[in-house]
C-alpha cells in the first residue's frame, strides 16, 4: 500500500444524476461538499432513483456558486437552479429515513418532471449536520448524512475493479465486460493497492483528510445501468452474486466517514492506518 493513491474524485450534486470530477474537493463530516444534498421525490415524497428509473443516468447536474445546480439533459434546455429558501417543506422518505427537505421553485419541478415524463419534485438538503443520522448499526455518535445511500463517501479501487472485470471476461456475460468504474458511482477512486484490499480497512488517510471504514457496500441494480446510455444488462450483479457475496450482500467498494475535515486532491497519498 506504500504507493497507493487517489486517482480521482466524483461529486454528484443530485442524488441519481450524472456528476462532476473536480481536481480537488472540500471534506465535510457528511461527504464531499456538494455531494448529493438534493435529490428527486415521487407525490408520496419518497426518493426516486436509477433504481426506479435509470434514465435518470443521463441527466446532468453541476454545482453553481452558493450551492446551487445547473441541470441538463437531452432535449431540454440547461436551467440553473438556486438554493430555495426554507419556506416550502416536504418530508423526505429515503430508504427507512424520514428528514425534511426543502423543495426548489416550480420551474425545476417541471423540468424534471419533463425529462423523466412523471410527476416529480427537486428537494434540497439545508443542513446535513443534524438532518439524518447515518446507520446506527454502523455509526459512531452524531455521525449524519446527506441523501446518499447510506453513508458519506464511497470509496472504490481500480485493483478490484480490474479483478471483478476479469471474472466477468470468464463468465455467461462476457460481452457485457469490460464495465467502467462509473457503473458504481464512487466518490473516491483509489490506485496502488491489491484486489479487494479495501474490504479489510479500518482507517485510513487521503492526503490530510482522515477517515474510518463504516462498512462494505452491498450493490443494487443501478450498477447494471450504463450510465451512458440508461440501459441495464446484467452485469456486475450476476458475477458479483458467484465471487463477492459477503454476509448476503453483493459487494464492491467500501463505505467511508471522515473522522476530520480538509481537502482532498487527486494525487494525494492514501495511507492505511489499520
Amino acid at each position: 500500500m506504500g504507493n497507493a493513491e487517489l486517482l480521482s474524485v466524483h461529486v454528484h450534486p443530485v442524488k441519481a444524476f450524472r456528476g462532476v470530477s473536480p481536481r480537488d474537493v472540500v471534506v465535510e463530516p457528511w461527504g464531499p461538499a456538494g455531494d448529493r444534498r438534493w435529490a428527486l421525490v415521487d407525490d408520496g415524497g419518497k426518493v426516486v432513483t436509477q433504481r426506479q428509473r435509470p434514465r435518470l443516468a443521463l441527466a446532468a447536474a453541476e454545482p453553481l456558486p452558493g450551492g446551487g445546480v445547473l441541470l441538463s439533459a437531452p432535449g431540454l434546455a440547461p436551467l440553473e437552479v438556486a438554493v430555495p429558501e426554507p419556506a416550502q417543506t416536504v418530508v423526505v422518505e429515503i430508504f427507512r429515513d424520514k428528514v425534511e427537505g426543502v423543495l426548489a421553485d416550480a420551474r425545476a419541478h417541471a423540468w424534471c418532471s419533463a425529462f423523466l415524463g412523471a410527476d416529480v419534485r427537486l428537494v434540497h438538503m439545508v443542513d446535513p449536520a443534524n438532518r439524518r443520522p447515518v446507520d446506527p448499526v454502523y455509526a459512531l455518535p452524531g455521525e449524519t448524512v446527506g441523501f446518499a445511500d447510506g453513508y458519506p463517501l464511497l470509496a472504490t479501487t481500480t485493483a478490484s475493479l480490474d479483478a471483478l472485470n476479469s471474472l466477468i471476461a470468464q463468465g455467461e456475460h462476457a460481452a457485457e465486460g469490460p464495465l467502467p468504474m462509473n457503473r458504481f458511482r464512487p466518490n473516491v477512486v483509489i490506485g496502488g493497492t491489491e484486489p479487494w484490499a479495501e474490504d479489510d480497512w479500518s482507517r485510513l488517510t487521503i492526503g490530510e483528510v482522515a477517515f474510518r471504514a463504516a462498512k462494505k457496500c452491498g450493490r443494487c441494480v443501478v450498477t447494471t445501468t450504463d450510465q451512458a446510455t440508461a440501459e441495464r444488462g446484467r452485469e456486475p450483479l450476476h458475477t458479483l452474486g458467484r465471487h463477492r457475496r459477503i454476509d448476503g450482500r453483493l459487494v464492491f467498494g467500501q463505505n467511508l466517514v471522515p473522522l476530520t475535515r480538509g481537502v482532498i486532491r487527486v494525487g494525494d497519498p492514501v495511507r492505511i492506518l489499520d
